[in-house]
């Protein structure tokens, strides 16, 4: 496995990924902004647990989403249209990405650690990574984080703190950026979750060639 310098990491072509475990990549460098810039370029992202050094990853086959397919069943219709929740953009990074390092049902930690909450308010401050908020009673119910890459949104966590909270959200981010000329939204790996809202899995040659 690849080890990258802590000062000037070179990630490797994607096509070297392990296949198991899947889209494993490379060890080590850094989570400097223009470190997580060329990996999301390169079609890479950093997922690694406490007390781990970065892991860099690249699956194939890679979970997308098209952003003007984006399922929305009768339920989330009414949800939008009723006017309860009230959804922002890049309102509240930092308070999204921290409420995204809850643990989730059988999981005894979280990926999102220190460094990286850290890190991708660096690339939010820079510009590139971005949050969508969803609102109930001027309380934050639910929302997600990703990173921009050209016409690509690299979609990073959610959480629901009521019911289709995260989903409203990301109905939002895909309607907006249907309209802005994005053309995928990159879920890294599937979940029943995500395919409800009508994700599927592409070859990772193809999703590299959106990039």
């Amino acid at each position: 496995m690849p080890l990258l310098d802590p000062d000037r990491p070179v990630f490797p072509p994607p096509e070297r990924a392990a296949r198991a475990p899947n889209g494993l990549l490379a060890v080590g460098g850094n989570l400097a902004v223009a470190t997580l810039r060329d990996a999301y370029r390169r079609g890479i992202f950093p997922w690694f647990e406490a007390g781990q050094p970065p892991l860099w990853w690249s699956p194939d086959p890679r979970a997308v989403l098209f952003p003007d397919q984006v399922h929305v069943s009768r339920t989330m219709a009414r949800l939008l249209r009723g006017g309860r929740y009230r959804i922002t953009s890049d309102h509240s990074f930092g308070a999204v990405i921290r409420r995204c390092t809850a643990p989730r049902g059988g999981q005894a930690g979280t990926w999102i650690v220190p460094e990286m909450i850290a890190a991708y308010e660096a690339l939010h401050a820079a510009g590139d990574a971005h949050s969508v908020e969803c609102w109930i009673d001027g309380e934050l119910a639910g929302g997600l984080y990703g990173v921009a890459v050209g016409a690509v949104f690299c979609g990073e966590s959610m959480f629901s703190l009521r019911p289709n909270a995260s989903k409203l959200a990301l109905i939002h981010l895909a309607r907006g950026l249907s309209a802005g000329g994005f053309t995928l939204i990159d879920c890294q790996v599937g979940n029943p979750h995500l395919a409800s809202m009508g994700a599927t899995d592409i070859p990772r040659a193809a999703f590299l060639a959106d990039l």
